[in-house]
């Protein structure tokens, strides 16, 4: 009895062993490179964003991560809060991890260059969305200048049609330059008004592109300037910081508006309320910049990377409030 008991034993020890010995092996010889995730089909993209507070990326974020889902791709969005140093270190995270294609929205180009080559080098696919990153596989990119002239386009038109006789038209222009590509959509929107508009008077331009500072911003103007007719703001984010501002301080009427550009579903909601002065953005569609830059990069990595760099430009898509209410514009995304 005791010979039988010892050799089961000495057979569920075996077993055992191998067992564990199995699962040792599936963990420490597990090859994260991009080729060994293709060959695999274990494809992981990662998308660098430069900062979830605004919600136009939070639109971009949303498609990438439904364009990877529909494909069975693993996703991962990581927010640099606007933070330089902190992009490069995020970029470098996936580099080391071994992911097949990255999409980076960029704060500094320059300061993202070297890390992108490198990227490249070790075979993963990289592209841009938003901001330009010149050397990277795809770019999906707004073409600043033109962007700030559709947004102050829109608003020029506006107080042509509703302000043109009035000899004075103040303007307070809500920016993005803290970020140096964006610096263009603010010369965009002011060169615009300037040119289509004799009467206005540029009384600010600061740089505010989140609700919090745009708020702040038009607060502080409206001190100076309490009769300011009009905020153009270079991003929904911005606009809707200094709309708050005039309605908390009970502006309304025929000869106040507030414009800007993105289209974000809080911009949209702004619009549609009652007598509201907040007449206008530019819609990009980022949902759609998102979803395509997914799959594109999806594409590179099962097929391979063009030697040539492909660039799709954003076409900037007026919102005039009219539009809005009427149904002739609607959302996508």
């Amino acid at each position: 009895m005791r010979k039988k008991f010892l050799l089961l034993m000495a057979f569920v020890f075996a077993v055992s062993s191998l067992v564990v010995g199995c699962g040792s092996s599936t963990s420490t010889t597990a090859d994260s490179s991009p080729d060994a995730a293709k060959s695999k089909g274990q494809i992981k993209l990662g998308f660098v964003c430069m900062n979830l507070g605004n919600p136009w990326f939070v639109s971009v974020k949303k498609g990438f991560e439904d364009a990877c889902k529909e494909e069975g791709v693993e996703a991962l969005t990581i927010d640099s809060q606007y933070k330089v140093d902190k992009q490069v270190s995020d970029m470098e995270s996936l580099v080391t991890a071994g992911y097949s294609g990255i999409m980076l929205a960029p704060i500094d180009q320059n300061a993202t260059k070297d890390i992108v080559e490198k990227a490249k080098a070790a075979g993963i696919a990289v592209s841009c969305v938003a901001q330009s990153q010149d050397n990277v596989n795809m770019r999906y990119i707004v073409d600043e200048h033109s962007y700030g002239q559709a947004i102050g386009k829109q608003a020029a038109e506006w107080i042509n049609k509703n302000l043109g006789s009035k000899a004075k038209v103040k303007v307070a222009i809500i920016s993005q330059d803290n970020v140096d590509s964006v610096i263009p959509r603010g010369n965009g929107v002011e060169e615009t008004l300037k040119k289509m508009c004799p009467n206005v008077e540029i009384v600010a331009r600061q740089a505010g592109d989140t609700p919090e500072l745009g708020m702040k911003i038009i607060e502080s103007v409206l001190q100076q300037h309490p009769d300011l007719n009009i905020v153009v703001a270079t991003n929904d984010s911005g606009g809707l910081g200094g709309y708050q501002a005039m309605v908390s301080g009970n502006i309304s009427g025929d000869d106040r508006a507030v414009f800007s550009g993105d289209a974000t579903s809080e911009c949209l909601a702004a619009m549609k309320k009652p007598n509201s002065i907040y007449r206008g953005t530019v819609d990009l569609f980022p949902y759609k910049a998102g979803y395509e830059s997914a799959k594109t990069l999806i594409k590179y990595i099962r097929e391979g990377i063009p030697a040539q760099q492909e660039t799709t430009i954003f076409a900037p898509v007026p919102v005039p409030s009219e539009d809005l209410l009427s149904g002739k514009y609607v959302p996508k995304g």
